[in-house]
């Protein structure tokens, strides 16, 4: 029987031994493949972050962190990213430097916190072949951990998945489904307590609007006239402002015709001939006003 290759790629594979669950009695093979993590955007983290593909369904933090602190060199993890719960780019690259920002910021996660119906699941578990991003406390036990992996991978020996877990973690099965059926009939005291955080995050969100719209209502903008909006004027706009607007955009429009004016090749001539017009026009009046003194 041919061997299996240690590299697959930029990929090395690392074998598990998945423990026979209750309903099948055989144990099972599972294959991570994993690489340093390099994403078209890099950010902080990502010197010190492992990409690794094929994920087991059953994975969670913890398992990661005892794969690497128990078998693979000790190294500590700082947090896991599943493809699932990983963050948008978006939301990644938004900073905010100001501390303003940061207050208002994090008044938003813990208003978003509260808001949040109780999850139904206890444990999540992955699709068949899903990726996730391990983060290392730093570059060195990044590396130190990725060093462990083709040793192990070379050495083609199994390390047993989920070892030392036993018991810490819910459980999958029937009885994930039963803890499903429970968590989705929540308390009414933290049911009520969510609506509640939310009905006030709402009344705030629209007492700002309010006051936004109330600021249009009275303002003229630069040209003079004043945001229509729902639920009726606030206060009147002072009639000098508007009217200075007003007239500023009436000046501005005639400085643009007459800067317009030479524009066309007609506008050329008629403009000649109207200052020939008026030559003749004072030529005959003083023809007449010199008639006047001739003798008769």
């Amino acid at each position: 029987m041919a061997k299996l290759p240690t590299t697959t790629g930029d990929y090395h594979i690392l074998p598990l031994q998945i423990s026979a669950p209750a309903a099948y009695s055989t144990p099972s093979t599972h294959y991570l493949y994993i690489r340093t993590h390099e994403p078209k955007i890099p950010d902080a983290r990502s010197p010190r972050s492992l990409f690794v593909v094929n994920v087991p369904i059953d994975a969670t933090e913890d398992h990661f962190r005892s794969l690497f602190a128990e078998h693979l060199g000790g190294s500590r993890v700082e947090n896991v990213e599943f493809e699932t719960t990983r963050p948008t780019k978006s939301a990644m690259s938004k900073q905010t430097s100001a501390q303003s920002g940061r207050k208002r910021k994090r008044r938003s996660d813990e208003d978003a916190t509260a808001t949040q119906l109780p999850t139904v699941w206890d444990r999540e578990v992955h699709r068949s072949g899903s990726a996730a991003i391990v983060v290392f406390v730093d570059e060195p036990s990044m590396q130190v951990a990725l060093k462990s992996v083709k040793k192990i991978a070379k050495a083609r020996t199994s390390l047993v998945w989920g070892q030392g877990l036993e018991g810490r973690l819910p459980a999958l099965g029937s009885q994930r489904y039963q803890q499903h059926h429970e968590l989705r009939y929540p308390p009414k005291g933290e049911l009520q307590a969510v609506v509640d955080a939310y009905m006030s995050f709402y009344a705030a969100a629209e007492a700002t609007k309010s006051r936004t719209l109330a600021r249009q209502r009275a303002i003229p903008d630069e040209d003079g006239f004043v945001t229509v909006t729902r639920g009726g004027r606030a206060g009147p706009a002072r009639n000098e402002e508007a009217q200075a607007k007003m007239e500023e955009l009436r000046q501005k429009e005639e400085d643009k015709r007459s800067g317009m004016g030479d524009f066309y090749r007609f506008q050329v001539r008629e403009k000649k001939k109207q200052a020939a017009g008026e030559l003749v026009k004072r030529f005959q009046t003083l023809q007449q006003k010199g008639n006047k003194f001739k003798p008769t």
